[in-house]
């Protein structure tokens, strides 16, 4: 066997080929998919009896063992490295596997810290933490022998009756490519030898399928897919380098994203100009045969993924594998076609430097891996929390406050973890082995346990506490002075008894001021929820029995605060909104309770800002702030309204939050007036802290382009930048913009940037216009690659003299 692929030396694609030369067709077809780690090993090991019929040919990749057995940190290292060396030392070529795992909310694993869902993550519009984060969960990961992250989520949410909208940085094309794009530099780093293979999620549309649904049809135009959802993921594979692209479950426009060439090769490989791999969403095959009534079985599902540009098949062989080696062998499907997918898995695998360090990490301090990143986590949950309402009454003194705190978050650390974070995996973990959702009885031992001591696993509430060492909102706030009274009265969607409700409104009656903890909830697939992979909904009001219990409360004339946690918009009824207070935030993970109590009682002055546009109605979805010129609330009618029986403006636009200071806007300048479509233009203002506490403000810029021969968005988010300042401070903001982030989808088709007339905005959310100016750009109409696309403004702070009165 010549092993000249093992020379370091030599350049990854190089030694990617000369390996491949050596193989069979077998051995390649295995390189495209994957296993569960279960097929090989249990509780005690490796299964010696599994290892040759699962592992003969070798594996591309293992799915996680962090979501379904591994109760430390040590544990998961300890289980990659038994199947990384019988497949080093025990297959015919010694080629490692690439194992995966979920990492939207951090490193998915025991003893591993959780960062805010990515709602949360947005909400900071503070992509420089993003990327803090993606360098910890790349160096977690590697520890733990973990090289592919699934991750991040890069779909634009426009449909927020969708469980998964937690999932996404929110509904604005620019502000989601500004957090994928940290994120994935933060996990791939500057060499993918010391780094993780980032996957961009869904590929493509995901968050504004039919009705709301999961995985339903997404019909959208070109012009929608390249200017909106494609964005993100373009902005990433130009400046980020992203190595993978995971599809979307969703048909799009009537294909199945897995099995569509137009989408995977001829949109995303050569319009987008990516190179590198694209994995399926588990189970993808399943849904276009079974579901979609696209393919007639496994086999022909896999040539159509392949004929596609489909490469790596997750989480196991159902169409790749025997199934495809088969198929080449009968000569249905061409040899070359498992090569092209087989080069670039193999080419990863080599850049990733796999070859020379195949293993995790032998011994790890699971102390120190405990405590690594709590304070980026914290940080970005704090700056996450976003003030709705405020009437004077925050911040609180709680020292001399006689609070009741009621609803269904008054004291639950755990629902401050949602789906793809590891407390959710342990949940759904645990209900499988006791024979729910497909009846995994028989592999208790090999699920997320409650504690390294191997006793009866903890009630969730229980475990999370103890884990994460978290508190309840109601515990953080006596911590504070107060005194409280605790009491749920309801759960998130289902009553518990009119005992409980009545508790909660004598504990309301009694207090000096009513904190009302209420919203939503996110699992995966099972327990009482409103949101979630699957968890769709007909309506997006809070549930029935958190509104009853709002309105009892309201009834009392108390001085009320609302905590409302959520990862998507809801409904806010007309009793939530008579509240003296509202502060909004996300799952926020370990830091999202304290990060609350902080607010309230001043400790943090709030400066998080929506990520989503919140409705007044349901009716008005869809709803965002990117509208065209004549859709939506942006539409401007000859008589005068929108609806007859209400306005449809949002109830809070996107981009909004309060703060316990002030700030002013004022000094655009806009140079020069008319650029070519070659030139850039500078936009300038300057904010300042007009109050008497130190505070940071969110200066959003807005462009509004208008073209020839197409309607487009009334606005678009054309930069942003967090200022912080102390009372009196000032700060001149600069935006940069290259006419080249005007670039569209025009008219005739193609892509460009076009002569016309551009509205400037600058405020402090997408609804106010505290600045307003315009430029032109000139010239003839110039036609763009993605490589020459302009993404971002570049932006400068410089500042200025203290003011004094």
């Amino acid at each position: 066997m010549d092993t000249t692929f093992k020379n370091p030396a030599l350049p990854p694609h190089e030694r990617a080929q000369l390996l491949l030369n050596q193989m069979t067709v077998e051995e390649k077809a295995q390189q495209l998919t994957c296993i569960m780690p279960q097929a090989v090993l249990g509780a005690h090991g490796l299964l010696t009896d599994k290892l040759e019929p699962v592992l003969s040919n070798g594996i591309g990749q293992v799915a996680p063992l962090t979501s379904t057995g591994g109760s430390t940190p040590q544990r998961v290292a300890n289980e990659v490295n038994l199947i990384q060396r019988h497949l080093v030392e025990g297959t015919r070529l010694g080629v490692p596997a690439v194992f995966h795992n979920e990492a939207i909310a951090g490193t998915q694993a025991p003893g591993h810290v959780v960062f805010p869902t990515e709602t949360g993550v947005a909400a900071t519009w503070s992509p420089e933490l993003s990327r803090k984060m993606g360098e910890l969960v790349r160096r977690q990961m590697r520890r733990l022998g973990l090289t592919q992250a699934l991750g991040p989520s890069l779909d634009v949410s426009l449909e927020p009756r969708w469980g998964r909208v937690h999932e996404t940085y929110g509904e604005d094309p620019y502000l989601v490519a500004a957090f994928g794009t940290a994120y994935i530099g933060g996990l791939q780093g500057e060499d993918l030898a010391d780094g993780v293979v980032a996957t961009a999620k869904h590929f493509l549309g995901y968050g504004a399928s039919e009705g709301g649904l999961n995985s339903s049809n997404v019909e959208a135009g070109s012009r929608r897919i390249r200017d909106v959802f494609a964005y993100p993921f373009e902005a990433a594979i130009q400046l980020s380098k992203l190595r993978s692209v995971m599809n979307t479950y969703s048909e799009v426009n009537g294909v199945p994203a897995v099995i569509s060439h137009e989408l995977l090769t001829t949109f995303l490989r050569g319009t987008l100009e990516f190179d590198g791999y694209v994995s399926s969403d588990y189970i993808s095959f399943q849904h276009a045969v079974d579901r979609a009534l696209a393919a007639k079985d496994a086999a022909e599902a896999g040539r159509l993924g392949l004929e596609a540009g489909l490469d790596l098949e997750l989480p196991a062989p159902w169409s790749y594998g025997a199934v495809l080696a088969t198929e080449v062998r009968n000569g249905t499907i061409p040899e070359a076609l498992v090569d092209t997918s087989a080069l670039r898995l193999l080419t990863a695998k080599f850049e990733l430097g796999l070859f020379e360090k195949p293993y995790a990490q032998e011994t790890i301090d699971l102390d120190a891996v405990a405590a690594e990143g709590r304070d980026i986590a914290e940080e970005m949950a704090e700056r996450s929390v976003t003030l709705l309402k405020n009437d004077g009454i925050l911040p609180l003194n709680t020292k001399s406050t006689r609070m009741g705190v009621v609803g269904p978050h008054a004291n639950a650390a755990a629902l401050q973890y949602p789906a793809y974070s590891y407390p959710a995996a342990r949940a759904v973990g645990l209900f499988m082995a006791q024979g729910g959702f497909n009846n995994m009885v028989g592999v208790e031992d090999y699920l997320p346990s409650a504690d390294t001591s191997g006793e009866k696993p903890l009630p969730q509430e229980e475990w999370v506490r103890k884990d994460y060492g978290v508190k309840g909102l109601a515990e953080e706030l006596a911590a504070r002075g107060a005194t409280v009274v605790a009491e749920p009265g309801t759960g998130i969607a289902a009553d518990i008894d009119e005992a409980a409700f009545k508790r909660a409104v004598d504990a309301a009656r009694e207090a000096d001021v009513v904190l009302l903890a209420v919203g939503g909830a996110s699992a995966w697939f099972v327990g009482d929820r409103t949101e979630g992979e699957a968890s769709d909904s007909l309506s997006i009001e809070l549930p029935e029995p958190q509104r009853r219990l709002i309105s009892a409360v309201a009834a009392l004339g108390k001085p009320t605060v609302v905590t409302l946690v959520a990862g998507r918009p809801y409904i806010m009824p007309a009793d939530l909104l008579a509240a003296d207070a509202i502060v909004h935030a996300s799952f926020n993970g370990v830091g999202g309770i304290s990060a609350l109590a902080k607010v309230i009682t001043g400790e943090v002055n709030p400066s998080g800002k929506l990520p989503y546009t919140i409705p007044r109605h349901q009716g008005q979805l869809p709803i965002f702030h990117h509208q065209r010129n004549a859709s939506g609330y942006r539409s401007h009618t000859p008589f005068g309204t929108h609806y007859i029986d209400g306005p449809a403006t949002p109830l809070f636009p996107f981009g909004f939050g309060l703060s316990y200071t002030s700030f002013g806007l004022d000094g655009l300048s806009i140079v020069p007036e008319e650029i070519d479509t070659d030139g850039e233009v500078t936009i300038s203002a300057t904010i300042r802290n007009t109050g008497e506490t130190p505070g940071a403000e969110v200066v959003q810029l807005y462009l509004g382009n208008r073209t020839a021969g197409i309607t487009r968005p009334a606005q678009v988010l054309g930069g942003f930048s967090r200022v912080e300042l102390e009372p009196g401070e000032a700060a001149e903001v600069t935006f940069t913009v290259s006419a080249r982030q005007l670039g569209h989808t025009n008219a005739r088709g193609g892509f460009s940037v076009d002569p016309g007339h551009t509205d400037v905005f600058v405020g402090a959310n997408s609804d106010e216009r505290a600045l307003t100016g315009s430029f032109t750009v000139s010239g003839t109409s110039k036609e763009l690659r993605s490589s020459d696309r302009s993404f971002f403004s570049d932006v400068t702070l410089n500042a200025l003299a203290q003011h004094t009165s």
